[in-house]
């Protein structure tokens, strides 16, 4: 081996546990000097573009980036939408209030903050509400229609009841909106000023939007904007066990029990098997390797192995916004009615030809056709391999 290679390498591995990004800088390494063959990212890379809808990919090993590629028209400072990943971020923050002691823990009862939860919900477990077995009412469109509402929470707060809590795994997005209600009363700050103070200031996040309904409410469950660089931040916070520099942002514990297999999936997006626990995905899960996923709509992902220190994040094209983080929803409010998929297009269709104006008659996070996934799905398989294959030797 050439000596100056190996001094690089034997210098790297010494000391990457030291480094982590700055605000403003990001260091680039080279796959083989942080122990990678440079043919297995570039396979990595291949496949992730080989789906159209591809806006960026970012591969971060030992804290270092060692590739990273964009599609024409974005760069490292383009913005992605995160719809779902969103969930396993405002997540982070329950195990944040009980490091804290705001929060008792995982199993205490909502109904302890939530009054109104004092019915036939009283049960569910704030444990339950995150490992999305919380018995709530489960519609086939999953409450996906409490995106077009203008008051999300008031939406949220009528769910009731249908089955006994921890008994089924459903992925019900209402868990999540009420997350952000919990939050509230053991903290007295909403959700989006606990994820700045307490995730995104301690790590230099400063470029993003944190969305909200048209009545203020925080969406806990959807849809933050930020890079593919800085969504590879949060990424690599929990690769490192919840510790960024010298600080513990999101106690070890917490992400341990978080690194956990709760849940066998069905199948959603791909067929691929995969698995849940307290607002997190798992797509591998054996003696060779455990790689566990943040997963958002149309393909967006944020792949941890945290044994490896390896973080792999891929977002697909997004409308960059300038508009504002509340949301707007003017006349298209009216198509709540259509169902989701279709809404989505009369949506579509209604700003291609002009009848609104997106950014003005209608402020929302949204995600056009270039921007949906197809291949990568098909592919999935194929990319958590790839994933695992960088650690190979």
């Amino acid at each position: 081996m050439n000596t100056k290679i190996y001094f690089l390498l034997f210098f790297s591995l010494f000391s990457l546990a030291e480094y982590y990004p700055e605000s403003d800088s990001w260091n680039i390494s080279n796959p083989e000097i942080e122990g990678i063959n440079q043919d297995k990212v570039d396979k990595l890379m291949d496949l992730s573009f080989s789906d159209d809808a591809t806006q960026a990919v970012v591969i971060v090993k030992n804290g270092k980036i060692i590739s990273e590629r964009y599609s024409e028209g974005y760069d490292k400072n383009s913005h992605g939408t995160s719809w779902s990943m969103a969930k396993s971020y405002y997540a982070a923050l329950i195990g944040i209030s009980i490091d804290l002691g705001e929060i008792e823990s995982l199993d205490e009862n909502v109904s302890n903050y939530l009054e109104y939860y004092n019915d036939k919900r009283s049960e569910i477990t704030i444990r339950d509400l995150l490992n999305m077995s919380s018995g709530l009412d489960f519609p086939s469109h999953e409450h996906e229609k409490m995106f077009f509402q203008v008051d999300h929470l008031k939406y949220a707060k009528k769910v009731n009841l249908e089955k006994n809590p921890g008994e089924k795994f459903e992925y019900n997005n209402v868990n999540s909106m009420i997350l952000g209600e919990i939050l509230l009363q053991a903290t007295g700050k909403k959700a989006d000023v606990l994820f700045e103070e307490r995730i995104l200031e301690p790590l230099g996040i400063n470029d993003y939007k944190l969305w909200k309904d048209e009545k203020g409410n925080v969406m806990t469950y959807c849809c933050v904007d930020m890079s593919a660089r800085d969504y590879s931040k949060i990424g690599l916070l929990f690769s490192r066990n919840g510790l960024w520099k010298e600080k513990q942002i999101i106690p070890k514990e917490f992400i341990d029990e978080t690194f956990k297999i709760v849940w066998e999936t069905p199948s959603r997006f791909t067929d691929y098997k995969r698995y849940y626990s307290l607002h997190w995905w798992i797509s591998k899960y054996d003696d060779e390797s455990k790689i566990f996923n943040t997963s958002g709509r149309f393909g967006q992902y944020t792949f941890v192995d945290r044994e490896n220190d390896v973080v792999v994040t891929r977002i697909s094209k997004y409308s960059q916004q300038d508009s504002g983080s509340t949301q707007k929803w003017g006349v298209m409010r009216y198509l709540k009615w259509a169902g989701i998929e279709n809404a989505i297009n009369m949506g579509r269709k209604l700003i291609e030809n002009g009848s609104i104006s997106a950014g003005t008659d209608v402020i929302t996070p949204y995600t056009n056709e270039d921007g949906e996934s197809y291949e990568f799905y098909i592919k999935y398989p194929e990319v958590i391999e790839s994933i695992v294959d960088l650690s190979r030797n």
